[in-house]
């Protein structure tokens, strides 16, 4: 086995675009979740309208890469009305089964030969990331230091997608730790007493699923550029559940915790991946037991086994605090 081609392997991923991206759609669900309580079980579906926001207005009907960050923008902000205004004003459980229905809604109806002229249907879109990728100061090559090293266009988008999730960090530190930020964190804690000193509980939810939601929006569009295709079954719920998970790793309600845990999920998801394929074709593992076709729910099997083992010995994550995972106060 090369221990340094699985740690490479572990480190591109943990540091690389895909990383950011599930860093930056989490800040967002942190932002519903973490922060004011609110089970968004759906936001894939503001990463899919984001990204196909992008690619509809700029594949479809011709429009500048500007324009159409514009258009995932609002289409996240409409998203998040329609979503949020008839359920935020009943109990959490209600927004949670419109948001995960939605999510799914969205995705086969952007899949339907209806949408098909529009959307692409099943096949989707590519090819229009040119507008970003022109922007790139980055000469063509590859870079790289130690064992991580990354083409120029990946490093490109390595470079936007960490600067985005440092601006938005930012935004939203100075956020909650505003007068805004401590009425979402008492909705959080007792919705009720917020509600008898005369806050509108209503419109700071909303305010809160509109904001996480363009956040997530974003993280959706800067995936379709990465991958430069935009495909409905790429936002499937267990995104969402993906991004649950890394919240749950690096701690809810706290502002590096998505970060820490998109890192560490990706390092670890890679690494395992690596490491055991290396095992079975060194003869370590016998392929009776784990076939290389198998490795891929073998490693979300071990994930899954390490995040029981954090939740039993320290639910509030790496950097979270107890309370933070506490859902009976909500």
């Amino acid at each position: 086995m090369d221990f340094s081609v699985i740690v490479s392997d572990a480190l591109r991923s943990g540091l690389g675009p895909l990383a950011a991206i599930y860093a930056l759609a989490a800040m967002g669900l942190n932002l519903h979740f973490g922060y004011t309580g609110l089970l968004n079980f759906g936001q894939v579906g503001f990463m899919l309208v984001g990204g196909y926001g992008l690619a509809v207005t700029v594949a479809t009907y011709d429009g500048n890469m500007w324009l159409g960050l514009l258009a995932g923008i609002g289409c996240a902000i409409a998203l998040a009305l329609l979503l949020g205004l008839p359920t935020l004003r009943l109990r959490a459980d209600y927004l949670a089964i419109t948001t995960i229905a939605a999510g799914e809604t969205l995705r086969l109806f952007y899949r339907s030969s209806w949408a098909e002229p529009v959307t692409g249907g099943v096949f989707g879109l590519q090819r229009f990331a040119g507008d970003f990728y022109d922007l790139s100061p980055i000469p063509p090559g590859t870079y790289g230091v130690w064992l991580v090293e990354f083409n120029s266009r990946d490093l490109w988008v390595l470079i936007v997608g960490w600067g985005l999730v440092a601006v938005v960090g930012t935004l939203l530190a100075l956020l909650v730790h505003s007068p805004w930020g401590r009425v979402l964190r008492s909705i959080r804690e007792d919705e009720t007493a917020a509600r008898s000193l005369g806050k509108n509980v209503y419109a700071y939810k909303m305010q809160s699923l509109v904001l996480g939601g363009v956040i997530g929006a974003l993280a959706g569009m800067v995936q379709a550029i990465q991958v430069q295709s935009v495909n409905p079954d790429s936002f499937d719920p267990a995104v969402t559940f993906f991004l649950y998970t890394l919240l749950v790793l690096g701690g809810a309600g706290r502002i590096l915790g998505p970060v820490v845990g998109s890192v560490l999920f990706w390092f670890v998801l890679t690494f395992l991946d690596s490491a055991l394929r290396q095992a079975i074709d060194a003869g370590y593992i016998s392929p009776e037991l784990i076939s290389t076709s198998e490795v891929g729910a073998v490693r979300f099997a071990l994930v899954g086994l390490a995040l029981i083992l954090l939740i039993v010995f320290r639910p509030q994550g790496i950097l979270g605090s107890r309370k933070e995972m506490l859902l009976s106060e909500r």
